[in-house]
């Protein structure tokens, strides 16, 4: 798939929901108190409208491979934070922006584009460190406290123009957050949102805290703040939202590496720990980046070779150059036989190119090499869908379900499955699932409405109400778009 950034249909949306929204949101009752009036209960519902608005418009990542690992990133961080009202819910955001940025509520969100441009698994950490830092000290909350008359409804327009506006995913990144600030007539409050100076500072360096604290090397955070900084100086785009604020950058790394100076050598030199970093980084290249970007960086052949065979693999298979991609996962597989990600796309390659059989050998191996590849199962259940085994395929499609809720291809498969093995209900529902997750308003409702007019029973209509639930929640977004 290729990356994608906010279209102008989307900025729109964005627009006007920073113009209309407050209405659909009063604040909620002042109880459970963090500061005053910004309750737990309100930082709850902002973080949920915020995390709804986002999904309504950014495509992002389901493989659980990749989301697993970035989740286990902040989970591992988080752990060194003063006790939090909220747990930590990770979203990754399928976008070439060297962005990732934490919101009320406990929600992360980190950009493909920065897990491809770094180094080291520590730099990664060191971004989500100094994220997380800003969380821990509340600066946002504290911030939004001082704000009067402002309700959270068009808090969740305004938070867009902050953590938005500096994506550097497209031009009209900046546009939208400057949209967002004139359409929602409050230049003022927002710019209040933003990070101080102090604030800044205050999260490198608690933020270093959580990164010793954690066990990564402490220079990943001056290693990622340099790459980011020279990526961009590069590209001539704009700086994201943590190196955007004063102090300027370079005094910013000079005081950091000055603190990382004074650690012990045993925390100052601990070795880089890269190896499960390396994979995903080549599985999100492979098929998030640039296409000639990513062979370029497979062909110079630093690394595993299995899995830049395997990156090439996935690359000329989006290019739809069968040949090219069949040879390069023979390859891959010739030299890891044993691994289970480079089994899965193998076999997914194969599925997708009609050789049931190649596809049933490596992706049952996959599955059993690693129960929890969630991926394999599901080209495993597509291939009992084929095969009619319609009862074994909707067995593995609902377990994949339980963990990835907002999945739309596996809503999509599970819906042409009941629906073709007689369940015309079912299906249209799963299909409208599909479609809201997928981001496409009109078979949304279409299907949306051949569930309603096919709900006859009480559990059917008990379905159709958390369909209803689910469709609103976006629908009040993209009637805006």
């Amino acid at each position: 798939m290729a990356d994608c950034s906010l279209t102008r249909r989307a900025l729109a949306a964005l627009l006007a929901l920073a113009v209309g929204l407050g209405c659909l949101l009063a604040p909620a009752p002042a109880r459970a108190a963090l500061f005053g009036s910004f309750s737990i209960e309100d930082e709850r519902e902002l973080g949920k409208k915020y995390h709804t608005m986002i999904r309504a418009h950014y495509p992002v990542v389901d493989d659980p491979e990749i989301v697993s690992y970035v989740r286990s990133l902040v989970e591992r961080i988080y752990e060194q934070l003063p006790p939090q009202p909220f747990p930590p819910n990770t979203t990754v955001i399928r976008n070439s922006a060297l962005n990732a940025f934490a919101t009320p509520g406990g929600y992360v969100y980190v950009f493909t584009g920065l897990i491809t441009e770094l180094e080291h698994e520590s730099e990664l950490a060191g971004v989500l460190a100094h994220e997380l830092a800003h969380v821990s000290q509340r600066h946002v909350a504290k911030r939004i406290e001082q704000m009067q008359n402002v309700q959270l409804g068009m808090l969740a327009g305004m938070l867009a123009g902050m953590f938005l506006g500096t994506a550097g995913g497209g031009s009209n990144m900046g546009e939208a957050s400057e949209a967002l600030m004139i359409g929602s007539m409050a230049a003022g409050p927002t710019a209040m949102l933003n990070y101080s100076r102090i604030d800044e500072r205050e999260a490198d360096q608690v933020g270093m805290n959580f990164l010793v604290a954690s066990g990564f090397r402490p220079d990943g955070m001056i290693g990622s703040f340099e790459k980011i900084r020279r990526k961009q100086y590069l590209a001539g785009s704009s700086v994201p939202q943590y190196l955007s604020t004063h102090p300027d950058v370079a005094e910013r790394i000079g005081y950091l590496q000055d603190r990382v100076n004074r650690l012990e050598p045993e925390v100052r030199d601990r070795p880089q720990q890269d190896a499960r970093f390396t994979r995903i980084k080549t599985l999100v290249r492979a098929r998030h980046a640039d296409p000639e970007a990513a062979l370029g960086a497979f062909a110079q052949g630093q690394g595993d070779p299995g899995l830049l065979a395997m990156g090439r693999g996935i690359v000329h298979s989006r290019r739809n150059r069968v040949a090219e991609a069949a040879a390069a996962f023979d390859e891959a597989l010739a030299v890891s036989p044993e691994d289970a990600l480079v089994l899965r796309e193998a076999g997914a390659f194969h599925y997708r190119s009609g050789d049931a059989a190649k596809a049933a050998r490596y992706l049952t191996k996959a599955s059993i090499l690693n129960p929890q590849d969630l991926m394999a199962l599901f080209y495993l259940g597509r291939l009992q869908a084929d095969a009619g085994q319609t009862e074994r395929a909707v067995g593995y499609f609902r377990r994949i379900l339980e963990a990835l809720p907002e999945d739309s291809e596996v809503h999509f498969h599970l819906g042409r499955t009941l629906g073709g093995a007689g369940d015309p209900f079912s299906g249209h529902l799963h299909l409208a699932y599909a479609a809201i997750y997928g981001l496409d308003r009109k078979q949304a409702e279409f299907n949306r409405k051949k569930a309603q007019a096919l709900a006859k029973t009480d559990a059917q209509k008990k379905e159709l109400e958390k369909l209803e639930e689910v469709y609103k929640s976006r629908e009040e977004f993209w009637k805006r778009g």
